[in-house]
């Protein structure tokens, strides 16, 4: 028989981080010692403490029904947690909705507000997955570039009258993958007279709201006055909590925009399996001594590959968060061949910057997930790249 993916198949181009993998494999199994700083996966285990809450309620009997649109306990977790953290006050029952991971709520969120054609502001570089959600909606993504010369943030003043009027939705992530940008209040203020004036949904994506290095936590848009009238905001506890593999997060916001995400959540699954919801609440109602704990390892890990890339020639982009350092390296080579050439030199890992977008081109993204001694050997081993090879 012959078999044909579907034409929407096209939206889904294969990831190059498979062909990373390969390369490092094929590297490793030469006896090269790797160190991978290609996907954000969390290295540091879960605390403790969620780790006994998922082994002990998994182990009752009645724990393995449907959860539907996320527990009670989960959903009032989340809005304490927002009250103590951002002095944001939410209703549990309209909104807060659980998702099973960000990734799924970010790539399905789309379908639930925008029609055929219907443009999508998102920024350049920026996730994959958010074009992913958008084409699968049929919209069309209008990308606003994140340059030095703005601080790395979207300049909404760039977008045309007759994009703006045609948008029906913005997404933001900030501080950011790939580029950790922050913003600070008066930008958030900005993004919500816009699109009051244009009447866009913001969608701000928080996943990396508890990677800071420096200061006060960054805002949450929620806080932004009127911001409860135009957005939403998505957070998982991939990151900040180490629970990546349990696939679990949350959208929350103004409350006939998650109604809305319920309805089609309700045709999509029915919840996350309830020992994580349960876990995922310990570590909500615990965030202020674990996300400590995040902090100090990932603060000594932001310096040592901060500073050691700088010393070497690369131009890093400044950030005081997120969990990944962006980069332009000082070689004049295709990012994407440069990956791969630094696999076989010298067994680093890392991403091309342009599979993030066309801004990304000549950067890369080395995300934090080593221990301080394995990113400097990182660095050590960068340096020695030989420039002859490059050429």
């Amino acid at each position: 028989m012959k078999i044909e993916p579907s034409k929407k198949m096209s939206i889904f181009a294969p990831a190059i981080f498979g062909d990373l993998k390969a390369a490092a494999e094929a590297k490793k199994a030469n006896g090269v010692e790797l160190v991978d700083l290609s996907l954000g996966s969390p290295d540091l285990p879960p605390d403790e403490k969620v780790r006994r809450v998922l082994s002990e309620q998994s182990a009752l009997e009645n724990t393995y029904g449907y959860t539907l649109n996320g527990t009670k306990r989960f959903n009032e977790a989340v809005a304490n947690y927002y009250k103590r953290r951002s002095g944001i006050t939410l209703n549990p029952e309209t909104e807060i909705i659980q998702t099973m991971g960000s990734q799924e709520g970010l790539v399905h969120l789309p379908l639930a507000f925008c029609n055929e054609g219907d443009i999508v502001l998102t920024t350049n570089p920026a996730y994959v997955a958010y074009e992913a959600g958008i084409k699968l909606a049929g919209a069309v993504p209008y990308e606003m570039p994140l340059r030095a010369e703005n601080g790395f943030l979207p300049n909404l003043d760039e977008i045309p009258d007759f994009i703006a009027q045609k948008a029906k939705l913005l997404i933001l992530n900030l501080p950011g993958n790939p580029v950790p940008a922050l913003p600070d209040a008066t930008f958030f203020d900005k993004v919500v007279a816009f699109a009051k004036k244009h009447n866009i949904i913001v969608l701000h994506d928080a996943a990396y709201s508890e990677y800071y290095f420096t200061g006060d936590s960054p805002i949450s848009f929620l806080s932004t006055p009127g911001a409860m009238e135009v957005g939403m905001e998505i957070n998982s506890l991939s990151k900040s909590f180490s629970l990546a593999g349990a696939r679990i997060a949350y959208i929350v916001g103004n409350a006939e925009m998650i109604r809305i995400i319920k309805q089609l959540k309700s045709n999509l699954d029915f919840g996350t399996f309830g020992p994580i919801q349960e876990a995922a609440a310990t570590a909500l109602d615990n965030a202020e001594e674990i996300t400590q704990r995040l902090r100090n390892e990932f603060s000594a890990r932001h310096k040592v590959l901060m500073n050691g890339l700088t010393e070497i020639g690369w131009s890093v982009t400044p950030s005081n968060g997120g969990m990944f350092v962006w980069a332009k390296y000082p070689f004049d080579m295709d990012d994407k061949e440069f990956v791969f050439k630094v696999i076989e030199q010298c067994g680093v890992v890392m991403v091309p910057g342009s599979i993030f977008g066309t801004e990304g081109v000549g950067f890369v993204r080395l995300a934090l997930v080593q221990k301080v001694d394995a990113l400097q050997k990182a660095v050590d081993q960068l340096s020695k790249l030989e420039i002859y090879a490059m050429e």
